[in-house]
């Protein structure tokens, strides 16, 4: 929860100007730009909420390197591009570099209840936005909905 509401701070105008617009030059989200932000809000956004619910319930040290382990590579997957087998989609977080004002969250569920995710739900990418629970790429198993798009649009 804090970090939607954080996130969403940034992208506030006042604030996105001067903070979170270093983080959203990349339009096309790739690994390793996850953690390319401006230093207030990459310690506000992205260090600080990661550290709250391991303090506040005192989780030992084995826990927290795995909630850290966890919370990095769901990071990294949101910015691959790459829908990878039995890991969180990254459609959601793509079409929040695309278009900046939809998709905050992590799951989607916080998107939903604030209706920060109804242009993302008329797109195409939303039928691909799911666990994936086989090696099959995304564009395979959605091929129908591909083609139906083509053909509406033609």
């Amino acid at each position: 929860m804090l970090v939607i509401m954080l996130y969403r701070l940034f992208h506030h105008p006042l604030m996105y100007k001067h903070f979170h617009k270093t983080h959203h030059e990349w339009t096309a989200p790739v690994g390793v730009v996850s953690v390319y932000a401006h230093p207030l809000e990459h310690a506000l956004s992205n260090t600080i909420p990661l550290m709250v619910g391991p303090l506040i319930v005192k989780a030992h040290l084995s826990l927290v390197w795995l909630w850290y382990g966890i919370a990095i590579v769901n990071t990294l997957n949101s910015h691959s591009g790459y829908h990878m087998p039995f890991l969180l989609s990254p459609e959601g977080h793509d079409f929040h570099h695309l278009k900046f004002t939809n998709n905050f969250g992590v799951l989607g569920i916080l998107d939903h209840l604030h209706g920060t995710n109804t242009a993302f739900k008329k797109t195409a990418a939303y039928k691909r936005h799911r666990i994936m629970l086989s090696f099959t790429p995304a564009n395979q198993l959605f091929t129908e909905y591909e083609e139906s798009l083509r053909e509406k649009n033609n």
